[in-house]
């Protein structure tokens, strides 16, 4: 996996990346359930029973604590900027279209840089369907990588998934530059495998280890 560089399009990352629309979420749920705690929990409070402070107060700290994960959710994850920066460009196929979505297979080395050698796998991620995306197509992208907790002690990572180069701008150099800087070996390995599709979809953690010998020759 290689690093890409390029200059990220704000305005079309906001609007097309499902990324960032996930945060998105995520802060609009967390903010709407403080409001809901916090009411709850003052409603409870001004009642003046004993029981009803403390379950009010109870209800108070949850929305504390629910605004504080929407605050932290953007800036754990980052602008589009920093992701794409950060994360290793890696190769992605168009695996399954489904009537509104479709299914992403990239091939990433799910390991952490502690561990010393890589670890690939296959990785589903169902995203928002493009029209003219069809089975079989190149998608450049980066592998987001992170750990539910930060007392993680797995040699590999806990979430993996690819994020598109095309999510990040319109300009077609550029993305036909991205499908060049990987090598043809791995999008013929992820062509012929398309067929497992399914299989690293349905998977509980949505990827597949794939056996060293299989890889492509530069990946071994």
């Amino acid at each position: 996996m290689a690093e890409f560089e390029f200059t990220v399009d704000k305005a079309h990352a906001r609007s097309v990346n499902d990324t960032l629309a996930d945060v998105r979420r995520l802060q609009i749920s967390a903010v709407i359930f403080a409001v809901l705690l916090a009411a709850g929990g003052t409603w409870l409070i001004l009642v003046g029973d004993v029981w009803s402070i403390i379950v009010g107060a109870v209800l108070v700290i949850g929305a504390l604590s629910s605004l504080g994960v929407a605050l932290w959710a953007p800036r754990k994850v980052g602008n589009a900027e920093k992701l794409y920066r950060e994360n290793p460009l890696v190769p992605a196929i168009v695996s399954e279209i489904h009537p509104r979505a479709a299914t992403l297979t990239a091939l990433i080395d799910i390991a952490k840089p502690a561990a010393g050698t890589p670890k690939y796998a296959l990785v589903s991620r169902n995203v928002r369907l493009n029209p003219k995306w069809k089975v079989g197509d190149r998608i450049p992208s980066v592998a987001l990588r992170s750990d539910r907790s930060t007392r993680s002690k797995d040699a590999v990572w806990e979430m993996v998934s690819p994020m598109p180069i095309e999510w990040g701008t319109k300009d077609s150099a550029v993305l036909a530059r991205a499908v060049g800087a990987i090598s043809d070996s791995e999008w013929k390995f992820l062509q012929s495998r398309i067929s497992d599709s399914e299989e690293v979809r349905t998977h509980p953690e949505r990827r597949v280890l794939v056996d060293p010998a299989d890889l492509p020759d530069n990946l071994r």
